[in-house]
């Protein structure tokens, strides 16, 4: 059984997240992720990225080739364990990129671990939505 403090530390984690994603901000996403081997992030139509070096190159890439960035999230599950918890959520994600926009939706999974009382992203997949 987790109390409601774990649940709001989780979905601010997840907020955080996407605060991050949407500002481009590197720094904080370097906060957010546990920074090991196991780590695991996989964008919507990409490869499996392993280890904290590989997901901060590729956020890295994105943020650099991005002007702008916008993301909308709709919280669709929750669920919290003692030490894990997945928040799975659907994006619409609008940036802009040398002139041209593109809107793309997307189904992600995020899974933080708490270590050291604190609520790490672990693995991120996104996957698109086809319509």
């Amino acid at each position: 059984m987790t109390d409601l403090s774990d649940k709001e530390a989780v979905l601010d984690a997840n907020q955080a997240f996407y605060d991050a994603f949407s500002q481009r901000d590197i720094k904080n996403m370097r906060l957010l992720w546990w920074q090991g081997s196991t780590s695991l992030c996989i964008h919507p139509g990409g490869r499996v990225l392993t280890g904290w070096e590989s997901i901060q190159s590729s956020w890295e890439s994105i943020f650099k080739n991005t002007d702008l960035m916008e993301i909308d999230i709709e919280i669709l599950k929750v669920e919290i364990d003692l030490a894990f918890a997945y928040v799975i959520v659907e994006e619409t994600v609008l940036q802009s990129s040398r002139g041209r926009k593109l809107k793309a939706q997307s189904i992600a999974t995020n899974i933080f671990q708490k270590m050291a009382q604190k609520w790490y992203l672990i693995h991120h997949h996104g996957s698109p939505i086809m319509r």
